[in-house]
């Protein structure tokens, strides 16, 4: 029978505790865990769109705060960016939710990284597609969206389903924010039980469990794509 996180108590045995403190943790990753990559990698990606076209645009105006924005976000922990956030704007006057606050900070690191990924994958096309274009009486922004961007969408799977994978791993930096994800619940619990060596492993294996389904996930889709190719 598995008990709540909250009637788990130290004198449970190894494999009793290891058992009955999977439901708080799997819950953790449902309700936290989860949503909280999903949300954070789709708004990430409109953001490292928007900026991956700004960083590639003509305009100094706008390759400018683009290039700012991805140095700033590389150049500072991710863990300073989310303390920032939740414990820092708060001498501003802006007291944000532990959820939102996490959100913010994973899209604001998953626009830049995933910006880079998308530029570098748009600047692998070959010339020779531009032209293609050109010669059909394509714009600059036609051919971008029409010839460029689908195949430059198809180069960038690989490194964006391993930042999609690594973003479900930094979500575990959200317990330090106090969003009760599954890590946190792992805290908890520990903080009970003191049997600290067993609970972290068990949080890492159902990480580990999480991401390599993903990964089964990232190759169905590599595959799929791959018949489009010509070879």
């Amino acid at each position: 029978m598995y008990l709540q996180s909250n009637t788990i108590t130290a004198d449970m045995g190894g494999w009793e505790l290891f058992f009955n403190s999977l439901l708080p943790m799997i819950t953790g990753a449902i309700q936290y865990t989860i949503p909280l990559t999903l949300i954070s990698f789709t708004g990430g990606m409109i953001l490292a769109l928007i900026t991956a076209m700004m960083r590639i645009s003509k305009s100094r105006i706008l390759q400018v705060p683009a290039a700012v924005y991805v140095s700033a976000i590389r150049g500072t922990p991710l863990l300073v960016q989310l303390f920032i956030i939740f414990y820092g704007l708060p001498n501003l006057g802006v007291n944000l939710d532990p959820f939102i606050s996490a959100i913010i900070a994973f899209v604001l690191n998953v626009g830049a990284y995933g910006s880079e990924i998308l530029r570098a994958s748009i600047l692998s096309i070959q010339k020779g597609q531009w032209e293609a274009a050109y010669t059909i009486g394509m714009t600059r922004w036609q051919a971008l969206y029409r010839i460029i961007l689908p195949q430059a969408a198809r180069v960038s799977v690989p490194p964006l389903s391993n930042s999609f994978i690594s973003l479900v791993k930094d979500t575990s930096l959200a317990s330090l924010v106090l969003v009760a994800e599954l890590f946190r619940k792992a805290q908890e619990i520990a903080a009970r039980t003191y049997d600290f060596l067993l609970l972290y492993v068990e949080a890492a294996l159902i990480y580990w469990v999480i991401c390599f389904l993903l990964s089964l996930v990232q190759i169905a889709i590599e595959k799929r794509l791959d018949r489009y190719v010509a070879k």
